[in-house]
């Protein structure tokens, strides 16, 4: 995919634009204007274009808390990170337009909102049980273990004419038995409800987004993250997912620049390009490993 679509890849170069898209509500005879402003890099290695192989979404996805919006940080503390994520139909290798990007991640400590009363150092197993839920009657996306309605670190954003889309968020923590990592899903032919959440649309695309090791140890010196002593962090060689996101020689790991251009302490622009198969609709349980 990086060497076929490279062409493409090259042409999204560094600029500041704005866009409006205009969406009619469903059931309504209002449209809303999404409006954003968005740097990215000028070019991109090929190695940032990857067909996101479809790996689990989680037990942690909550359609509910997942809302439109381009900043998704809700004063969670943490070092910023705008996300910039392109996006290419892996058939053409043109930009996708006014896909829906749905992006979810844990805090500095490894709480997940709407779960917040789950605690990030408990095995999974463990959490069901405690729960009084057999393993084996747990079903991805459709069991509600969710606690509370909060929604921070949650949110969807659709692409431009330029197949681009960016969310302020937070550099993620990590919890029990896996690496930092975000959600990913690519939503097309959407429509929402009027409280700005998903009704209906076709996922071509579910995957995880990950970061370098060495980067990862920088920001877990830091508070808020590295008050979170109770378990050892899982490293992407020790992950039990990472190895079916990079099958294939796909490279989910998103690059980084410094904001400032020298210290990503003080907040980075994250960038990856995502190659999907908008033909492949995704259907019921995509569960290929642990959560």
């Amino acid at each position: 995919m990086g060497m076929m679509c490279r062409k493409s890849i090259s042409q999204y170069h560094e600029q500041r634009w704005k866009r409006n898209i205009d969406r009619r509500w469903h059931g309504h005879n209002t449209t809303f204007s999404v409006h954003t402003e968005a740097p990215y890099f000028e070019t991109v290695q090929n190695g940032t274009c990857v067909l996101t192989p479809e790996v689990t979404q989680g037990p942690y996805v909550y359609p509910p808390s997942q809302i439109l919006r381009q900043d998704i940080s809700e004063g969670q503390p943490g070092v910023p990170l705008w996300l910039d994520i392109g996006v290419l139909n892996m058939a053409t290798c043109e930009p996708l337009e006014d896909v829906l990007i749905d992006i979810w991640h844990c805090n500095a400590t490894g709480s997940y909102s709407s779960f917040t009363h789950l605690s990030p150092n408990t095995p999974f197993p463990e959490i069901l049980k405690q729960e009084g839920i057999n393993e084996s009657d747990f079903k991805m996306g459709v069991t509600d273990l969710h606690t509370d309605d909060t929604t921070f670190l949650r949110g969807m954003w659709p692409t431009d004419k330029h197949g681009m889309m960016e969310m302020k968020t937070i550099f993620p923590g990590f919890y029990i038995q896996r690496t930092i990592h975000i959600h990913v899903q690519v939503h097309t032919d959407w429509s929402l409800r009027e409280n700005g959440t998903i009704m209906t649309g076709n996922t071509v695309s579910t995957g995880q987004l990950y970061f370098d090791e060495a980067l990862e140890q920088k920001i877990m010196s830091l508070e808020p993250y590295a008050s979170h002593t109770q378990i050892n962090r899982t490293t992407n060689a020790d992950d039990l997912v990472f190895p079916y996101d990079t099958a294939g020689g796909f490279n989910p790991v998103v690059n980084v620049v410094p904001m400032d251009g020298k210290d990503v302490t003080k907040g980075m622009i994250g960038y990856i390009t995502l190659g999907v198969d908008t033909s492949a609709i995704e259907h019921g349980d995509n569960y290929v490993g642990d959560p």
